[in-house]
């Protein structure tokens, strides 16, 4: 029998908080207590005490260097992940066992790991059903307690990930791997998307305005909408391109406040919706959704460009060719509004292993999620000149937990179509990074940006620091 025709949801899940609440915010271990000059050190130790046991000469370090410089940064972080204490002492954590949260089916996990059990263990365990959450247990609830039943160590399941997939796909980056990788995970289907996104269709951070109550999904997403004209002082008559346009929402925006806009996504599914919506609005003729890799759009010139947390999947390699190829599609009186994932430099060994997860499971090849400098000088170093910049982490957990109470609300439909794994694959991403992005662990950055020049009419910002 096949499946009843798809209907897009016209509302999202009603919502009791602004932003969800942290009822046990504790710290890990992490680089405020770690020592980079204790694994150089083995790392430079490691072929010497190799070439010392075998009897050979010096003359091979060079090569035993690097063939063991991998190996050996691996194993130190293995190691040194499970005797790292916390940078803060943990308090106010309710004291209960596992089984308090958890229900672990597997007789063999349960023997293995009767106190705490290594996040990634966990997350295999649960995808694959070895592992059910506590009767009457909801998933962040039961992540907000994450400390008391998981261990934030690395296990050889991360180290044969980071080394077989992630740095490969890091360094690699061609067009048939993101073309790849996008179209499996945006062309999976609209419905999945729209079960946790809403009737908006936008996979990017909204913006809240009021804290007095909370607003509803949508409202967050019409706010950064509006939020993200006024920043780039979207005019009527602009040629606007958006890279990454998604489902074509901002696109479709922009032209209803006149601009001409080229959206590009490489998503089938988001270029067919996007068009949709602009012929629904009534601004086809002012919409054009190329379905191609950026590096292929047209050389041409935009008034406004904008990316919005795409720029993160071109990759820590190809970032900079990026930037130059905006600034070169940029007028030089233009302005670039980028929007991008970030993540902390004083990190956590939490913070690595949901990277590491996101990495595998949700967004595969973005690698270019980093500090803020290293993100402005890319830019700098491009020929841009940073007008401002708003870090809006908080606005993206309280985006995150709408998509997850979204996504709850449809679980029967979901797990109907799609199965259980990938429920509980975006139900633990889902409510894993709303917790990250309100305890500052990954964050968010819009960064406003023009080209270097002298003769930049620079006080056109003075009135207009529209902030997050």
């Amino acid at each position: 029998m096949a499946p009843p025709a798809f209907v897009p949801v016209t509302a999202s899940a009603p919502c009791k908080h602004v932003i969800p609440p942290a009822p046990v915010p504790v710290d890990g271990a992490g680089s405020l207590s770690f020592s980079n000059f204790k694994l150089v050190a083995t790392i430079l130790l490691v072929p010497l005490i190799i070439l010392l046991a075998v009897g050979a000469s010096l003359a091979w370090y060079p090569l035993v260097l690097l063939l063991s410089a991998l190996p050996s940064f691996a194993a130190y972080n293995l190691y040194y992940a499970t005797i790292a204490l916390p940078v803060r002492a943990q308090k106010g954590l309710p004291g209960k066992p596992l089984d308090a949260y958890l229900t672990v089916k597997d007789k063999d996990l349960a023997a293995k790991f009767p106190k705490k059990i290594p996040m990634e263990t966990f997350c295999e365990a649960y995808f694959d059903e070895k592992i059910d959450l506590a009767k009457g247990r909801d998933m962040m609830e039961v992540l907000e307690h994450r400390y008391e039943w998981a261990s934030f160590v690395f296990t050889w399941g991360n180290a044969k990930f980071f080394l077989t997939q992630w740095i490969p796909e890091t360094l690699w980056h061609s067009k048939k791997q993101d073309e790849d990788q996008v179209r499996e995970h945006y062309d999976r289907g609209d419905d999945f998307y729209n079960w946790f996104l809403g009737p908006r269709m936008i996979y990017t951070s909204g913006i809240i305005t009021d804290t007095s109550k909370p607003e509803t999904l949508e409202q967050l997403q019409d706010n950064k909408l509006k939020l993200v004209a006024d920043k780039i002082n979207l005019e009527k008559g602009d040629r606007m391109l958006d890279i990454g346009c998604g489902w074509g929402t901002l696109s479709v925006h922009a032209a209803k406040l006149g601009a001409k806009v080229t959206g590009v996504t490489l998503g089938r599914n988001q270029t067919a919706w996007g068009m949709n919506k602009a012929a629904e609005a009534g601004v086809a003729d002012r919409v054009n959704i190329l379905c191609m890799d950026y590096r292929d759009i047209p050389k041409q010139k935009f008034d406004k460009i904008t990316c919005l947390e795409m720029a993160e999947h071109v990759g820590v390699r190809k970032f900079q060719e990026f930037m130059i190829q905006v600034r070169e599609l940029l007028e030089d009186d233009g302005i670039f509004f980028l929007q991008i994932a970030g993540l902390r430099r004083a990190w956590q060994y939490e913070d690595l292993i949901w990277g590491l997860f996101m990495a595998k499971y949700v967004f595969p090849g973005a690698d270019a999620s980093a500090p803020l400098n290293w993100v402005i000088e890319q830019a700098e170093r491009a020929g841009f000149e940073v007008a401002h910049v708003d870090t809006i982490g908080v606005h993206y957990s309280a985006t995150l937990y709408r998509w997850y109470l979204n996504w709850i609300q449809n679980k029967d439909k979901v797990i109907a179509t799609y199965g259980t794994r990938w429920y509980r694959v975006w139900e633990l991403f889902l409510a894993w990074s709303s917790i990250i992005a309100r305890q500052g662990s990954a964050t968010c950055y819009q960064i406003v940006l023009h080209k270097n020049f002298n003769a930049y009419d620079r006080p056109q910002f003075i009135n207009r620091r529209t902030n997050a």
